[in-house]
């Protein structure tokens, strides 16, 4: 298992610069995002060119792009949101061959209409979880046309907040380009840290099988109110990539939630841990 981490965490001026600070921790594989090529990270427009000079600065040094991010609120109560969203990821898988990857992150979405990791009480609904399916049938078109696979993780403020609703949309839409992203942080049972090595055993148990990319970020507060980087907090470094290992998972372990000053000291925890494991 290697360590990836997320391109945002590098905040420089170009691609070049972003990829080059990447490379100079020794990190070979990242979830990339679209901001780091100087576009917004959902883009309304993207050329074969951009996703080919992309490519190519990756493989200069070495990089693979373990998975891009085309995370857009996928229940948004504004129609016109959620098919511009569609539009995007469109764009986005169609570039994914040029670039150098075939796993395109999205999130569940919520019905929140200013920010779409704010939790709000109608993301239970059924109305929610029609809107979510729907929106997902149509991304699932688009995956299969472009043979790229789509990742969702549960959120806790999302319409897909556990372990088990994940695991009732895998079963209901039935598509092998549906996967899961793992992420221990989002599944800590807030004011209850006693409960978590018990519900990871369980989101294992429902989700291994489907895990293309697990995620490694730290619960920083008992609340599950702050977030931060893996080793600084409440996550159980030893059980998780246990987990990650025995349900046969070969993908990286992606370092993400982080200030670049912390990426050092995370990074030598979390390869340590691999070492013993």
């Amino acid at each position: 298992m290697n360590l990836g981490i997320f391109s945002k965490t590098f905040q420089r001026r170009s691609l070049p610069e972003v990829l080059d600070s990447l490379r100079s921790y020794g990190f070979t594989e990242t979830q990339f995002n679209m901001s780091c090529a100087g576009l917004s990270s959902l883009p309304d427009d993207l050329s074969i060119d951009t996703a080919r000079m992309i490519g190519h600065e990756l493989r200069q040094r070495g990089i693979t792009m373990s998975a891009v991010s085309g995370t857009f609120n996928m229940v948004h109560p504004d129609p016109a949101v959620r098919e511009k969203g569609l539009h995007a990821l469109a764009l986005l898988a169609g570039a994914c061959r040029d670039m150098g990857t075939s796993v395109i992150t999205l999130c569940t979405g919520t019905l929140d209409p200013g920010n779409m990791w704010a939790y709000h009480p109608g993301n239970a609904s059924p109305e929610a979880w029609r809107t979510l399916t729907a929106s997902l049938e149509q991304a699932l078109l688009l995956a299969e046309q472009q043979r790229v696979q789509l990742a969702i993780e549960p959120e806790p403020a999302n319409v897909v907040a556990s372990a088990r609703q994940a695991r009732r949309l895998l079963d209901e839409m039935q598509s092998s380009r549906l996967k899961i992203i793992m992420d221990a942080a989002n599944l800590y049972p807030a004011g209850r840290p006693q409960e978590l090595p018990a519900v990871l055993e369980e989101a294992f148990h429902l989700l291994g099988k489907d895990i293309i990319l697990a995620h490694a970020k730290d619960v920083l507060d008992e609340a599950g109110t702050r977030f931060g980087a893996a080793g600084e907090g409440l996550i159980n470094y030893e059980q998780y990539i246990d987990l990650l290992l025995r349900c046969g998972y070969q993908g990286p372990l992606i370092m993400h939630g982080l200030e670049e000053r912390d990426v050092l000291g995370s990074s030598n925890f979390l390869n340590s841990k691999i070492a013993t494991a």
